[in-house]
């Protein structure tokens, strides 16, 4: 996620015809879009995305809109603006929203009009356990501590998601929804990487149907009543991640790890996102990769769970 959020100003008054800028949408938010429209309200604003919360909304409950430039996750429409343009520049915490018929209206200060959609879902397969292997090793290569680490819940989630231990795997993920600050903690990022690498690791591998299993009954455990447990960005998130959903710099590591794309540059891009996100998110994706492989090759993994 983006840091440095911009200190609140005065409301003032509103420009009498909001600026219209073209926008790309994921597919992941068209269920919203593409309804009726909704009201909402901003809930936060950084230089490069502003992030609305879509009232009387199944998921996508938040929604972002995104510089060109910015990071993107898997609910964002991304502008044909980057930051130095200062996009969000009127906008402010508690504006009101509305959103559907293909735009997003934030008060008279900012029009976006979806002109295109993007799939946030990538797709990963046919993929053999020797090229799973050694992206899994490349991958390990390069990560390093993040948000939780010494923490004994992450510990007890990789132990049992390598066994193919559901009951502990779903018990120990509960437990890291929502630990952490933040707009999307730590815990939550982990899982959503989690969630992606069993499911798109899984589902492009052969004998890969455990890891899917697993990453069906996790995604239902860790979604149930998200608006209690975590904050509605990241349930949005969370669910996304459920789906296979993936934000675009996610995506690239697991293509990395398939050997379409060079996984180090990728890697290290997601490295680099937000505080700890990058380092959170890609530490779910290798304990999702470590299990894929696990539950394909039907035996244990060689390394524990000390990602």
């Amino acid at each position: 996620m983006s840091t440095a959020r911009r200190r609140p100003r005065s409301r003032g008054s509103h420009a009498a015809t909001a600026p219209t800028l073209a926008g790309a949408a994921s597919l992941g938010v068209r269920s919203a879009l593409g309804g009726p429209r909704r009201h909402g309200r901003v809930i936060a604003v950084f230089p490069s995305a502003v992030y609305l919360q879509v009232d009387r909304s199944a998921e996508p409950a938040v929604i972002a809109l995104t510089a060109s430039d910015a990071v993107r996750p898997p609910n964002a429409i991304v502008l044909a603006a980057p930051t130095r343009q200062e996009p969000f520049l009127a906008v402010r915490e508690g504006d009101e929203t509305f959103v559907g018929d293909g735009c997003a209206l934030i008060g008279g200060r900012l029009r976006v009009r979806v002109r295109r959609w993007w799939d946030p879902t990538p797709v990963l397969g046919p993929l053999s356990l020797a090229r799973l292997s050694h992206g899994e090793r490349a991958l390990d290569a390069v990560t390093g501590p993040w948000g939780l680490s010494g923490h004994d819940g992450p510990k007890n989630l990789a132990d049992a998601c390598l066994a193919g231990d559901l009951a502990h795997a779903v018990d120990a993920a509960e437990r890291i929804v929502g630990l952490g600050p933040g707009l999307t903690p730590s815990g939550d990022d982990a899982l959503s990487g989690l969630l992606l690498a069993l499911r798109l690791l899984g589902g492009a591998v052969a004998g890969g149907g455990r890891a899917v299993w697993l990453a069906d009954w996790l995604g239902a455990a860790v979604t149930a009543h998200t608006c209690d447990r975590t904050t509605s960005l990241s349930a949005t998130l969370l669910h996304c991640a459920a789906r296979g959903q993936a934000s675009v710099e996610a995506a690239a590591v697991l293509r990395g790890i398939a050997g379409q794309d060079p996984l180090l540059p990728a890697a290290r891009r997601l490295l680099a996102t937000g505080h700890t996100s990058g380092a959170d998110l890609a530490w779910g994706l290798l304990l999702g990769c470590r299990a894929a492989l696990a539950l394909s090759a039907g035996r244990p993994a060689a390394h524990g769970g000390g990602a």
